[in-house]
């Protein structure tokens, strides 16, 4: 192996040395290692390997395939100076090739590349000065205040545009000026001043070397690094019109294109910038979300209450919030109550009473009484920095449907100065013999016909401006290919705790069966299961905390997943829990059936409670359904969509649950660990399945459909394995993000289609010499504002919701 190399990976996930021996040898049997020592306390891999056989990503392909993560840092870099997708591809070609990058991508429309790479091999300068040496600039987005300073680049790159288009215009109106005259035959002084050669030659040379700077530079960065771009199109195109008509001016012939390539120039400058003021409004959206941050928070230090930046907030400290003020920091109140008006999270306009012990959320209003609140999250950590980082991430990734401009993309340039050259061919030496005129024509007309921007801009707009809308509409969508997946699904499977229901059920029945009271009944359920985290565990905790029952702890407890609790309870062995759990200790409930089936035909899930291994009691437990789950489920339905329920409950309670929202399609019984098998039985009989659910034990569940929704009223780990979360914790967010997928993928569509036929159309147009350069300028111009103008329809988007 003559090439050999280090590199340490961070490996998360290792639990005890087997696993590190696990993740060693199969690191050491990956093709091209010739060695790998897995350091369990330090948490590393030091692989030894031949950079021309294997390569990071298959390494940490293989740590994940084995159950373990590989720990990336990721960087955000703002990229100055590309002009086409082009220019994109090939500084996601030169990302990706730099030693110690799993991935790279470049999103043209918002200028951004988004690295993933081992901290370990690469840092980020190195990413920057690759970046400069393929002659782009590029600036660390260290945090979300960073989209202040895009923001001010965006702005200033709006004003240079608009400088040069001032040249522009002012030296090329002279030109056009002539050329009218020319064509009505109009004489005279002022006529035979404009068309005098040396005048026209004095004017063209300002737009082709002040204002068309950007052009050669950009085209000979361009060919320096290796690729073409747009730059190289227009470069050639207008200076071949110019450099002929010089030469014709030098010759004493009068037939000059001065005017041509001015004018040319003029137009694509105009459209460049209308393209830096649309792509500007389609980060609306992150720009919203920041403005709506509080910029100070009053903090009691040393006793006295201090105003200091909200950067300047650190988790533990004591945040002072008056009526009117926004809330800048995630906390839980530690004094005083008050009603929040959390709309711009929730999107619920009904304020939220809040009293201590509740969590607050920063930049939601406090609209009535004061009160002090300890901080928690403060930062990135906060619920809507989260909000903004999702939303960027999904902006700045790429869908599936971008492949094949991506793959059009890099060989477009080539292949039209190809064509070009072949119409100033066999227009010089075929259709024309001679006619240099015509030929140097037409080959320019070709030239400039032709944008690989529109192509490159056709998917990222639209997936910037349709996350956005996701986001304005509570539905945070994590990337791209999910927004695309999304409208491909074909079955949704629903989980009904804290999904379909409220996931908040109370105490409905308490049944005795071995004479004790309801109330010594309840004390036993409720101490045995205080230490349990299950939603019906808690009801019955809430229920004796209600009536004041719930004293001592259990000597003993155990919790057994999907089935109950067993605990010693002043001395006595109890078990509350499913009849798998009674059955499984030999606890007989058979005479009770009939008044089991009773409240469970009722809608209620019956916990059953043994003592000393003999049937004590029936508590019956009944969760609400959410307000508009039924409509949800008819919206679905009506889309064509089959509709599943999947729950632990038992046969008869999960149907009485279903009928009451109108689904058929049920898979009760389930314990937690299969819910993923389910999903994926689902998947085997070919059905594009979405789950939505919003526990921890709904994760694996997430991960395992094609798209994953996290109702975002649940746990963090559900929203984290899942693609889209729907902070609202409203089921019609699934409707709405289908509409919203269906709508942005229809978008890019129309913007694949345009920019195609454009090209597919006007370039034989223009070989065919029916299009004059300045029209053909003019196309180009617009081309890549109309698709950007296109995907901009979509910030009309609003979903149809019942």
């Amino acid at each position: 192996m003559a090439n050999l190399q280090s590199a340490t990976l961070k490996i998360g996930g290792m639990s005890c040395a087997a696993c590190a021996s696990r993740v060693e040898k199969g690191l050491a049997a990956l093709p091209g290692v010739a060695k790998a020592v897995v350091n369990f306390a330090a948490e590393k891999a030091t692989v030894t390997y031949d950079k021309d056989q294997i390569g990071l990503r298959d390494m940490a392909a293989k740590v994940e395939e084995l159950g373990y993560q590989v720990v990336k840092d990721k960087a955000e870099f703002k990229i100055t100076g590309m002009s086409c997708a082009a220019c994109a591809r090939r500084i996601e070609k030169g990302l990706a090739a730099l030693p110690g990058v799993y991935s790279a991508v470049v999103n043209l429309a918002m200028e951004k590349a988004t690295v993933e790479f081992n901290p370990g091999e690469l840092a980020e300068a190195e990413v920057k000065a690759l970046v400069e040496r393929l002659g782009f600039g590029a600036h660390s987005l260290a945090d979300t205040r960073e989209i202040d300073r895009e923001q001010a680049m965006r702005e200033g790159e709006i004003r240079s545009q608009r400088v040069r288009l001032f040249i522009s215009v002012v030296f090329s109106f002279p030109l056009l000026w002539a050329m009218v005259l020319h064509m009505f035959g109009v004489s005279g002084a002022t006529a035979q001043l404009l068309m005098n050669p040396y005048l026209q030659w004095a004017l063209a040379t300002p737009v082709q070397f002040i204002a068309g700077w950007q052009f050669y530079r950009g085209a000979f960065l361009a060919l320096r690094g290796g690729g073409a771009n747009m730059d190289v199109l227009v470069a050639l195109g207008t200076s071949a019109a110019y450099f002929y008509s010089i030469a014709n001016v030098l010759r004493d012939v009068s037939d000059l294109y001065f005017e041509t390539s001015a004018i040319l120039l003029t137009l694509i400058i105009l459209g460049k910038l209308l393209e830096a003021r649309a792509k500007g409004r389609t980060s609306e959206a992150i720009r919203a979300l920041m403005g709506l941050q509080a910029k100070t928070a009053r903090v009691v230090r040393d006793g006295q209450e201090v105003d200091v930046p909200v950067e300047g907030v650190v988790p533990g400290d004591i945040v002072v919030v008056r009526p009117g003020e926004k809330i800048p920091v995630d906390g839980v109140i530690v004094e005083g109550i008050s009603t929040v008006d959390e709309s711009m999270l929730t999107g619920e306009s009904i304020p939220v009473d809040k009293k201590v012990g509740d969590e607050v959320f920063g930049a939601t209003l406090n609209k009535l009484g004061a009160f002090k609140f300890k901080a928690t999250k403060v930062g990135k950590d906060t619920a809507l920095a989260q909000i903004i980082r999702i939303v960027e991430e999904a902006q700045g990734s790429k869908a599936p449907i971008q492949r094949f401009a991506d793959v059009v993309s890099g060989y477009f340039v080539p292949a039209v100065i190809t064509l070009a050259v072949l119409t100033f061919l066999a227009w010089y030496f075929v259709l024309d013999p001679g006619n240099f005129s015509r030929a140097i024509v037409n080959f320019t007309a070709v030239l400039v016909i032709a944008c690989p921007c529109a192509l490159g801009l056709a998917t990222p707009t639209s997936i910037m401006v349709g996350t956005g809308k996701g986001a304005e509409n509570g539905i945070l969508i994590k990337g791209a290919e999910h927004l695309e997946n999304t409208h491909r699904l074909t079955a949704i499977v629903l989980d009904k705790t804290g999904t379909i229901t409220k996931g908040e059920p109370a105490v409905t029945d308490i049944i005795s069966l071995n004479g004790q009271t309801e109330t010594q009944l309840l004390r036993l359920a409720a101490v045995a299961e205080k230490n349990s985290e299950h939603p019906l565990a808690q009801a019955i905790v809430r229920q004796g905390q209600a009536q004041g029952v719930v004293s001592g702890d259990a000597a003993e407890f155990a919790a057994i997943p999907g089935h109950g609790v067993r605990a010693r309870v002043d001395g006595k062995t109890v078990l509350v829990g499913t009849r798998k759990l009674m059955r499984e200790n030999g606890v007989d409930f058979d005479s009770s059936i009939s008044r089991i089936e009773a409240l469970e035909q009722q809608g209620k899930t019956v916990v059953l409670m043994a003592v000393e291994n003999e049937p004590a009691a029936l508590i019956a437990v009944a969760d609400t359904v959410k307000e508009h789950a039924a409509d949800a489920v008819a919206q679905l339905k009506a889309m064509g969509l089959e509709v599943w329920m999947i729950t632990g409950d038992n046969e008869r309670t999960a149907r009485a649950i279903a009928r009451e929202v109108g689904i058929e399609n049920i898979m009760a019984e389930v314990l937690p660990e299969d819910k993923a098998e389910k999903v994926q039985e689902l998947k085997l009989q070919g059905k594009v399945v979405g789950m939505v659910g919003d526990g921890i034990n709904d994760a694996p569940a997430l991960a395992t459909a094609d798209v994953g929704f996290a109702i975002g009223t649940g746990t963090d780990v559900a929203m984290e394995a899942a693609d889209i979360t729907l902070i609202r914790g409203d089921l019609r967010g699934i409707v709405a993000a289908i509409q919203l997928s269906k709508a942005t993928m229809r978008n890019i569509k129309q913007n694949l289609f345009w920019a195609l036929i454009y090209n597919s159309l006007g370039i034989p147009v223009a070989a065919a010499g029916f299009l004059s350069p300045v029209l053909a300028g003019a196309a180009m111009a617009f081309s890549s504002v109309s698709v950007v103008a296109n995907a901009l329809r979509l910030r009309r988007f609003r979903p149809q919701l019942s």
